[in-house]
């Protein structure tokens, strides 16, 4: 996810590092904080792999400061990922979003497409967070008011995606032939 993230927040500019931080930080931190000794390491992983580039340039009152930019390679590397996700970024609501934030990036409306139905049918699948054996579980079966809650937050939430997800697969199929 984080990978994905910096590829992807790079794919639409040059950014010191301090800043590609920040922008991870807004997507994705409220839930998994960025820390330094997180996202440097992953930054110089990146940069080995031929998938960004590092420039120095002077900084304003002290040090030089780093501009990390994305390779040819990089952005081909993005794209792939985004047009062959992991199953875990299509099941894994964080990792989803991720992913769903830089859709943009695949140019072909088909490969979007693709991609928004595998979530699509990921969230038509019956599925709970408990279970009676192998029987999901409704939250109006439930007497925890807690457990409740977290089924119908989840379904409120799952009901919004199921809506925007066929509108914008239904619009994408208007751009051309998406269905696959």
């Amino acid at each position: 996810m984080l990978e994905l993230a910096i590829l992807g927040f790079l794919y639409d500019a040059p950014l010191h590092g301090y800043v590609l931080r920040k922008h991870i930080a807004a997507l994705t931190g409220h839930v998994r904080p960025i820390a330094e000794s997180t996202l440097y390491p992953a930054i110089k992983r990146l940069e080995k792999a031929g998938l960004l580039a590092r420039a120095t340039e002077p900084g304003s009152v002290a040090a030089p400061r780093h501009v990390l930019t994305l390779t040819e390679e990089g952005a081909r590397e993005l794209r792939r990922r985004l047009a062959e996700p992991d199953p875990r970024d299509i099941t894994d609501e964080n990792r989803w979003f991720t992913v769903l934030a830089f859709l943009r990036h695949l140019e072909a409306p088909a490969a979007q497409a693709a991609v928004l139905r595998r979530r699509l049918a990921f969230l038509e699948e019956p599925a709970s967070f408990f279970y009676d054996g192998d029987r999901p579980l409704r939250a109006e079966e439930l007497d925890d008011p807690f457990r409740r809650g977290v089924l119908t937050v989840a379904r409120a939430t799952s009901r919004a995606e199921l809506t925007w997800l066929r509108e914008t697969l239904a619009s994408l199929e208007e751009l051309g032939d998406c269905r696959a």
